[in-house]
């Protein structure tokens, strides 16, 4: 017999969120929400010293449009938790905004909107990558640690007091272990050679993970500091307080059409995953290409990180139509959307992270202990793909359960 998904978007539904809003009243209230947590989140960044400027003063010098309305309507702004804490937010109400606008946009004013999407998922992506370094790098090195079972390296001891605060203020919700094991651990034999060149292939990987970072910082700073991104945040203020709808007749279409839209491009970018192979322990054919010496992206993985997109417009839909936050206007949860979003996570993670070790094996002029600590551990991350890859499957094919 088969099972029924119960869904908010479908009207039939046997249980699910309250009633849907009718017309884009909604809409326009989620975008005026975001709007507001996007400048709040800029307000407390410049507020903890993190901008551009160490004042958070505009180049003008002034305060941007946006942090200044903020200010003359929500009056005092509560105590910043700091500058990571603050572009995380900032990213997040980016993202939100980018997609939502992407997912609604017949009902918004089409010039604007497709004006405003692309400079919206500019700021998100460059904010983004500053983290993304630094997690990849712990990630890496944490492997390093598990497979060569020697003592921390030097990379780790120097940022052994700042990484555990940064990873506490910036760790998404706790993860769903993988559901298959991903590691196979190395032979005593071969662990002892993984030991000798496991140190060097650290701290290169330090050097060019750290390098990478410390140029994603100073183009964040750049950008929070260009005349792009002020014209950004002067937008956003603007849409705080209006929503630049199509027409008269938007007000009164009706979202779960569009909302349903996102739902079957998900449902048909997952169709298309070859979660038969997902479903096995072992994947020949991504381990294969990935000891290539071809450095072009793995072809197995854009499939993946399209899912997680997809599935990242899916719940901002949904976010939508509840009316609230990601735990809906009735405190609800999909379990299943939540779990097959930490999987895709995990899954561009450590793909991410392969592709990493894999660049670093190719430094010229190596030494052969060092590219064999290097392969090791592309091949341990790539098993970690896999691992999320039957998270993933496996959490998707669960009947949807709402807490």
């Amino acid at each position: 017999m088969a099972q029924r998904h119960l869904d908010p978007t479908d009207p039939t539904a046997a249980a699910g969120p309250p009633p849907v809003p009718a017309g884009g009243d909604a809409l326009a209230d989620y975008l005026r929400a975001q709007a507001t947590e996007f400048l709040r989140a800029l307000r407390l960044h410049r507020e903890s010293g993190a901008g551009a400027h160490g004042n958070g003063a505009h180049p003008s010098g002034a305060h941007p449009s946006g942090a200044g309305a903020l200010d003359r309507g929500r009056g005092p702004a509560p105590a910043p938790d700091g500058p990571v804490d603050a572009a995380r937010a900032l990213r997040r109400a980016a993202r939100r905004l980018s997609g939502t606008l992407h997912t609604f946009q017949p009902l918004l004013d089409a010039e604007w909107a497709e004006a405003m999407r692309p400079e919206l998922a500019w700021l998100s992506g460059t904010l983004a990558l500053e983290h993304a370094y630094a997690s990849r790098l712990d990630r890496l090195l944490q492997a390093l640690h598990r497979l060569s079972g020697s003592a921390a390296f030097p990379a780790q001891q120097q940022a052994g007091r700042a990484a555990p605060a940064r990873a506490a203020a910036t760790a998404d919700p706790a993860p769903v272990a993988p559901l298959a094991p991903s590691v196979t651990r190395p032979s005593p034999a071969d662990r002892g050679n993984l030991t000798v060149g496991a140190a060097k292939a650290g701290a290169l990987l330090d050097r060019q993970l750290t390098l990478a970072r410390t140029r994603a910082h100073s183009t964040a700073l750049q950008a929070l500091g260009s005349s792009r991104f002020h014209a950004v945040a002067d937008k956003v203020a603007l849409l705080a307080s209006e929503v630049p709808l199509k027409d008269t007749a938007a007000a009164a279409a009706d979202l779960r059409p569009l909302a349903a839209a996102a739902r079957d491009r998900l449902t048909d970018a997952v169709a298309a995953l070859p979660l038969v192979t997902a479903g096995n322990p072992y994947n020949a054919q991504a381990l294969v290409h990935g000891l290539s010496p071809d450095p072009a992206p793995h072809p197995q993985d854009a499939q993946w990180h399209q899912v997680r997109l997809l599935l990242r417009l899916h719940r901002y839909a949904l976010e939508v139509l509840a009316g609230a936050d990601a735990d809906g206007a009735d405190g609800t949860t999909d379990v299943r959307l939540l779990a097959a979003g930490e999987a895709l996570d995990r899954h561009r993670d450590a793909s991410e992270a392969a592709a990493a070790a894999a660049q670093a094996a190719r430094t010229p002029r190596i030494a052969p202990a060092t590219a064999y600590a290097l392969g090791v551990l592309h091949a341990d991350q790539r098993h970690e793909v896999e691992a999320a890859r039957y998270a993933f499957q496996h959490s998707w094919r669960k009947e949807p359960i709402r807490l």
